[in-house]
């Protein structure tokens, strides 16, 4: 009897290790495949959005780029609703989610989040009418004013936190938020500050205010799923790599410096 359990114990170490590329981690099947597969939502300017050719570009796309570049393997986008990112994940229809994604507590409850690329926040914008009438988010805590935000992003979440008394809706991309608030529909948009400065810049937005002040603070990270710390492991060794290798500073200022960018989106 000792022996045939000492003989299950090592055919069962055996099986494991043998076995362990089919519990390998999601680094490890895209390296296999051939292709890294991303799910991101293109709507969130200027990490991630689609070009007037349908090609989705943008700062993190090109951190993503790079990332594949380093493994040796192409890079597939998959474009999805932000809402359906962690569903699309947990089903495998990915790798990991790239999408300008928050790092919350809630969310890394259900995801393992690799170390933040970039601190981001979030701002006002506000309509034209409310000029010397509203000049910090505590200002906007009242049920006479009409607030908008994105649906299911930390934008929402924001929002109800600091903004209980206002009223609230929201709505699937940025840019009907911002056209709400440009069309006297909503008196003030609550979003990231990167989004709200580039959306403040177009033409058809120039006569928006905005309060430039982050009010909140919010790590972007890539996320994974629960318990894949060998991937984790790899991305935070490459972020390290291209923070020291001048590679991430080229990217920053290409879209958060440069504009030349603009011209293939608008």
């Amino acid at each position: 009897m000792i022996k045939r359990c000492l003989c299950a114990v090592l055919l069962g170490v055996v099986g494991f290790l043998y076995g362990a590329p089919a519990n390998a981690g999601a680094i490890d099947d895209a390296v296999q495949r051939g292709v890294l597969r991303v799910g991101t939502t293109p709507t969130y300017v200027p990490f991630e959005m689609t070009d007037k050719r349908g090609q989705i570009i943008g700062f993190e796309i090109d951190l993503l780029q790079a990332m594949s570049k380093a493994l040796d393997i192409e890079l597939e986008m998959v474009p999805v609703p932000y809402t359906e990112l962690l569903p699309g994940l947990m089903q495998k229809q990915y790798d990991l989610i790239g999408s300008g994604m928050t790092v919350t507590q809630q969310r890394n409850l259900k995801l393992n989040f690799s170390d933040s690329f970039i601190i981001v926040g979030q701002t006002v914008l506000l309509h034209p009418d409310l000029a010397g009438k509203v000049s910090s988010i505590e200002d906007l805590d009242d049920a006479g004013y009409r607030v908008v935000a994105i649906e299911g992003t930390t934008g929402e979440l924001a929002a109800r936190r600091f903004l209980g008394a206002a009223r609230l809706r929201t709505f699937p991309t940025p840019e009907e938020g911002v056209r709400q608030v440009v069309e006297g529909k909503a008196d003030a948009f609550i979003h990231d500050a990167p989004y709200n400065l580039i959306a403040i810049a177009k033409p058809e937005n120039s006569s928006l205010l905005a309060l430039e002040q982050p009010f909140t603070y919010e790590p972007l990270a890539f996320g994974l799923k629960k318990g894949d710390y060998d991937s984790l492991n790899w991305i935070n060794h490459f972020l390290n790599q291209v923070a020291q290798d001048g590679t991430y500073d080229r990217l920053y200022d290409k879209w958060f410096k440069d504009t030349a960018w603009m011209a293939e989106v608008y």
